[in-house]
């Protein structure tokens, strides 16, 4: 499996590289980012929520399947589950439902928390139960702060945890905390990659990792 990060909350995950590989998008933003918008071929895409910096399925080529609701699915061997929850602490009173997707390729489970604004209730935990990597936002303003994403963190046990949704140079989302507040509060030395290349088998067995992507 292959993660690629295009920025704030958009990943690209492959199942492998090739004419028979099929490609997942979380999240695709839009221009007004300032970000470079994705824009390459998808198989299936997944909404967290309705908002322009995570929503914007056209700029995807091909016709992917989209995701944008709680349920289970199966397309093209991969599974996902999406789980409702919220984008803030007042139970979407103020910015409404974030959907959470739990994304089984190549028999590692990866779970995209798009902008979660709370911590898990049981419920959604027993959904997550067994996660090995966790992408997660750890900016603030919108969503967790370093703080409440470290305990979020705690709640799940990822084996491997890579941060989204933070202050990025072209950003032009107000607010969010720089990267480094969370490195602080999480106490992990990380490690910096252009892309996370992984299987099953070098998944760490004991210590959680952190790892940074670049875009």
């Amino acid at each position: 499996m292959i993660i690629t990060w295009q920025g704030h909350s958009c990943f690209k995950i492959q199942d492998k590289i090739g004419t028979d590989g099929v490609t997942l998008v979380t999240d695709p933003f839009d221009k007004e980012t300032g970000l470079k918008v994705p824009n390459f071929e998808a198989d299936i895409v997944t909404v967290s929520h309705d908002h322009h910096d995570h929503n914007n399925i056209g700029a995807l080529r091909g016709t992917p399947f989209v995701i944008e609701c709680a349920g289970e699915y199966d397309y093209k061997g991969i599974l996902v589950e999406g789980i409702d929850s919220f984008h803030d602490e007042k139970k979407g009173e103020e910015r409404g439902g974030n959907i959470i997707y739990r994304i089984e390729v190549d028999d590692i489970s990866v779970a995209h928390l798009g902008d979660l604004g709370t911590v898990l209730d049981n419920t959604q935990l027993e959904k997550l139960v067994g996660t090995d990597v966790l992408l997660i936002p750890v900016g603030g303003k919108y969503t967790l702060d370093a703080k409440k994403a470290v305990e979020v963190i705690s709640q799940i046990e990822p084996r491997i945890v890579i941060p989204m949704h933070y202050k990025t140079d072209g950003l032009k989302i107000d607010g969010l905390d720089p990267i480094d507040k969370f490195i602080k509060e999480i106490g992990l030395t990380p490690s910096y990659e252009e892309k996370l290349k992984i299987s099953k088998k070098d998944l760490p067995v004991e210590d959680m990792e952190l790892v940074i992507l670049s875009i």
